[in-house]
């Protein structure tokens, strides 16, 4: 899917994340990306094999 130089990374690399953004619809809360994924504001992602990734927002550590 990805015409990209350098190439995206593909939806089963670990920085899949890193993928151009195809099609966003902020109001909506999405980003399909060229590998396929579908990125949620909430950083949940739905792979094109149909595997959910649940949201994964970074853990900030009280003082």
């Amino acid at each position: 899917m990805c015409m990209h130089t350098p190439r995206c990374p593909t939806f089963a690399s670990p920085d899949r994340e890193a993928a151009q953004v195809v099609a966003a619809h902020p109001e909506q809360g999405w980003s399909l990306l060229c590998n396929g994924v579908l990125l949620f504001e909430d950083t949940g992602e739905l792979l094109p094999d149909g595997r959910v990734i649940a949201p994964h927002r970074p853990v900030v550590a009280l003082a």
